[in-house]
């Protein structure tokens, strides 16, 4: 059957294609520091890009930005140097800095144009982090593997994630009770066609705009052969970790591996597509990390990667998914720093394991923790969006709860000796797995040494 033409639209054009869109926020590199990163098409030979931001209803300043973009030649091959190529624009990224904790402030994007006039975006707002240890309600949501979908139900080449609308629109909804988002890997899913970037920056940006939205390294951000990725397969589509360490930014030194504090938690980020194995420079970072936490000013201390460093009872040749190099070389670091949660996706479920340390539970809780703990939580939380994984036939001991659906994890800290874990389904937002861990700083001390972490906190009296 031949298609006919029925129809002809009139001429469809821009306004103006060059506009600032889809801002992003990201804690910056000391807790009262806050980044916002945009995408336009004003290079700066254009216009002068800068953010416009203060204390709501407050007299506004101004903080300039700088810009970046990346060539077709930067990135490692098709196809995002093929057929998957697309032009970025620019990417554009301010620094806010020497913000008053837990304060509103609002926001909005400028470009400055050669003859005098000014490109400005709608205003925008969000709430400043806490000091280091301050003792108030935080909350904070934790997923990979969301990816993207149309909201039109437009055909793609492949309905890959068909979760994420549902995600999107469920943090949408609860976002007066979030104050932080990680999502742990498997961004955007592009594998190579750049323009789908856009497209997922654009249907987070109700999240992105008002909340810190803080990411981790994927295979699909980062994989692509003799490119230095641990991993030597091609799942970024040649994209080899521009795309993602350019529109996104996050408070590293080197690559994707990051420290952030947010009040009393304390985040290591690592980026599981590069050596984690013991004696490589991220084992040493790892490390660092986990000892520098203050465990009187931050008493909950989170490890997140992508892939499985841990445990998983998704279906594999051993009914373990997790990498067993990675559980064996990260473990002492677990045990020894006494991390209270870890977190993973690329495995696309929900499963919650016991306190475990060396394969063992060394606690025979599973709704209520008290006191000293004598193990890490691993939760696999890779539901985000992109299609299920089924679990394995093999009936692991430490495995407590496991769901193939799709969902997050939200953690509310109430004080410095109360956290509660739960598990909400993305299609309705109600919880169907959770905890809650009680006890006193000395029920989780450890020596802290020296050692510096990639985050330089400022002391802040305590009020």
């Amino acid at each position: 059957m031949q298609p006919k033409l029925v129809a002809v639209s009139n001429s469809v054009s821009f306004v103006n294609p060059n506009v600032p869109l889809y801002p992003r926020l990201a804690q910056g590199k000391d807790w009262n520091e806050m980044t916002v990163t945009w995408t336009s098409g004003y290079n700066i030979n254009k216009a002068v890009p800068f953010v416009e931001w203060g204390l709501k209803g407050e007299a506004q300043i101004r903080s300039p930005a700088g810009t970046l973009t990346f060539p077709r030649g930067s990135l490692c091959g098709p196809p995002a140097r093929t057929v998957g190529w697309r032009d970025p624009g620019f990417i554009h990224t301010s620094f806010l800095k020497d913000l008053w904790p837990n304060s509103l402030y609002t926001y909005k994007l400028g470009h400055k144009l050669s003859n005098g006039s000014y490109i400005w975006s709608k205003s925008y707002h969000f709430k400043s982090s806490p000091y280091p240890g301050e003792d108030s309600l935080q909350r904070l949501v934790i997923f990979g593997d969301m990816g993207k979908a149309e909201r039109d139900s437009s055909n793609e080449y492949a309905d890959y994630q068909p979760g994420s609308l549902n995600t999107t629109d469920t943090l949408i909804k609860d976002l007066d009770n979030i104050d932080i988002v990680f999502h742990i890997g498997d961004i955007v899913y592009a594998n190579g066609y750049i323009s789908q970037w856009d497209q997922f920056t654009s249907q987070v940006e109700p999240i992105a705009s008002n909340v810190p939205y803080m990411i981790a390294s994927g295979n699909h951000e980062r994989d692509a052969p003799g490119t230095g990725s641990f991993y030597d397969g091609n799942d970024s589509g040649g994209e080899c970790g521009v795309l993602a360490e350019t529109m996104f930014y996050v408070p590293a030194e080197n690559r994707a591996k990051y420290s952030t504090d947010y009040g009393m938690f304390h985040f290591c980020i690592a980026d599981s597509e590069h050596d984690w194995r013991e004696g490589s420079e991220q084992y040493k970072f790892i490390e660092k990390c986990l000892a520098s936490a203050d465990r009187q000013k931050q008493p909950w201390l989170i490890f997140a990667a992508h892939r499985v460093l841990g445990y998983s009872s998704a279906q594999w040749q051993d009914g373990a998914f997790g990498e067993p190099m990675g559980r064996e070389s990260l473990q002492k670091l677990w045990q020894k720093y006494k991390v209270d949660i870890a977190f993973y996706g690329h495995v696309h479920n929900y499963e919650r394991t016991c306190p475990i340390y060396q394969n063992q539970c060394v606690n025979t809780e599973k709704s209520h923790y008290s006191g000293t703990v004598n193990g890490t939580i691993h939760v696999v939380v890779g539901g985000g969006g992109s299609h299920l994984s089924a679990f394995g036939p093999v009936q692991t001991s430490w495995s407590l709860f496991r769901d193939s659906d799709f969902g997050f994890v939200k953690l509310t800290a109430f004080n410095h000796s109360s956290l509660l874990f739960e598990y909400k389904k993305s299609n309705d937002g109600k919880v169907y797995d959770s905890f809650t861990i009680s006890r006193d700083y000395k029920d989780r001390h450890v020596q802290v040494n020296t050692l510096a972490c990639d985050t330089n906190l400022m002391s802040w009296p305590v009020i």
